[in-house]
């Protein structure tokens, strides 16, 4: 008997419930609070997951999005992710973006906006370039006042002057 596909919009929820809760756990960390999730969208298996983790790392590439693609081609011992969704909370930035076509990811879902560093549907638009040689099906906007509102909190909190109780 074989097996049904899960129900896109649930698989893709689920999957953003969980990149929200490593969004939390990145900023716990005093990580900015990005989260991502590799998603197989046939078997609705979750492949990777992943948050923020450049200071903790001591890696400048520590991104979410990188950190997830790299623990799946380790899974799958291959540098090539496609057909694969990858579900984050922000707006991918270039590095990302490009990390992204190079991996041959098939789907891209992210949240919030990222007016300032995002390369999806702000700044370089990546995707759109003549020169990017792979372009994943891209869905914005998922969860995005969630992921939004994750990321408002935890730089308000960050920019609070000391001893202020309010």
């Amino acid at each position: 008997m074989r097996k049904e596909p899960p129900d896109d919009q649930v698989a893709l929820n689920a999957a953003m419930g969980l990149a929200l809760e490593q969004a939390r756990a990145a900023a716990e960390r005093g990580e900015t609070p990005v989260g991502a999730v590799i998603l197989d969208p046939i078997t609705g298996e979750i492949v990777a997951v992943a948050g923020n983790g450049p200071i903790g790392a001591h890696d400048p590439t520590a991104h979410a999005e990188i950190v997830a693609m790299r623990a799946a081609a380790e899974k799958f011992g291959n540098y090539r992710l496609t057909d694969l969704t990858l579900v984050v909370t922000l707006e991918p930035c270039a590095m990302c973006a490009g990390a992204i076509s190079h991996a041959r990811i098939g789907r891209v879902v992210y949240g919030a906006d990222d007016p300032k560093g995002g390369a999806v549907a702000h700044g370089p638009k990546f995707f759109e370039q003549p020169t990017c040689h792979w372009r994943p099906a891209v869905t914005a906007g998922l969860m995005a006042q969630e992921s939004a509102d994750l990321l408002r909190g935890f730089f308000r909190a960050r920019r609070k002057p000391k001893g202020d109780a309010a």
